[in-house]
């Protein structure tokens, strides 16, 4: 069908994007409902992929198989995650938020750009009239894909299992991934964005590698800004006092899967430079001493 707004569909999927939003936002702050927020989210990559698809109408290899990548890892992840807040019954994240129209306005903001900007490599191939062949690029991308599906799929489960025993109250995953990473949800996320765009990279040409932004702004999102130092604040918050927690964290890497004893005993300039482990992670993290003292004491009165 070709050219709807503009030939990348970037102002198309721009204005649904903002209206698909704006919809839930209505919903969110005029009945106090958060449940769908991350429904929200997920699902709106959904109709970008399959949307730009569909109007192009085109049917490139590349750009059916990108599109079925977006829409399985959405469709994963929107009922993953709608499923596991209707059993929670509430989202903490709007603690502060639900009475604040201002608060809540901006994360609805924040979470339009987010989608727009993560879809980008998507959007721009379905967009274009190249049609390389299957090449080293499509089949590197696709593998990438498929393990960041898997870790970020395995990971979710081996928590929410973990999480749901009543054995476990109270304690924090360090089981199955769980174990070689401290957010390898966030690491499958992360790896299987990269390899979209690595599968999209052959149909690129000029301005339109600006597209890398999109997994650059998730990955920059998820290490310092709404991913990893949030839960890692509540982590320390709630466990910082207790010793095996501490030696947790010293010994497990915050996203790439590493052996403990190999992570353990790397130097602490390797962990931050090459390792993301960076101070802003530990920012919440009680003084050792203090942090051993009570520690102790919380096991003795086990």
């Amino acid at each position: 069908m070709g050219t709807v707004i503009d030939s990348h569909f970037l102002a198309l999927t721009a204005i649904v994007t903002v209206v698909y939003q704006f919809a839930f936002f209505v919903v969110t702050a005029l009945f106090k409902f958060d449940k769908v927020t991350d429904f929200a989210g997920s699902t709106n990559f959904i109709i970008l992929a399959v949307l730009t698809l569909v109007l192009k109408g085109t049917w490139h290899y590349r750009q059916v198989l990108l599109t079925a990548f977006v829409v399985i890892w959405g469709l994963r992840l929107a009922l993953f995650l709608l499923m596991r807040i209707l059993q929670w019954g509430e989202d903490r994240r709007f603690d502060e938020m639900r009475g604040k129209l201002g608060k809540l306005a901006v994360f609805w903001i924040f979470q339009a750009v987010w989608v727009w900007t993560v879809s980008l490599p998507v959007t721009v191939v379905n967009a274009s009239d190249r049609n390389p062949s299957v090449d080293a690029a499509l089949i590197v991308g696709s593998i990438m894909w498929l393990i960041g599906l898997t870790s970020e799929a395995l990971a979710d489960q081996q928590k929410l299992t973990f999480k749901n025993s009543p054995a476990n109250r109270g304690k924090w995953c360090n089981v199955g991934l769980w174990e070689y990473t401290r957010h390898p949800n966030y690491f499958g996320e992360i790896f299987l964005w990269w390899g979209i765009f690595v599968a999209a990279s052959p149909v690129l040409h000029g301005a339109e590698w600006l597209v890398i932004l999109g997994p650059i702004f998730l990955t920059l999102l998820l290490l310092f800004v709404s991913g990893i130092p949030l839960l890692e604040d509540s982590a320390d918050k709630k466990y910082g006092n207790v010793a095996e927690y501490r030696e947790y964290k010293r010994v497990t890497s915050p996203l790439i899967p590493l052996p403990p004893a190999v992570y353990g005993s790397l130097p602490s300039w390797f962990k931050t430079v090459f390792l993301f482990e960076f101070p802003l992670y530990n920012r919440s993290l009680p003084p050792e001493g203090k942090g051993r003292r009570q520690g102790a004491d919380q096991l003795k009165r086990k």
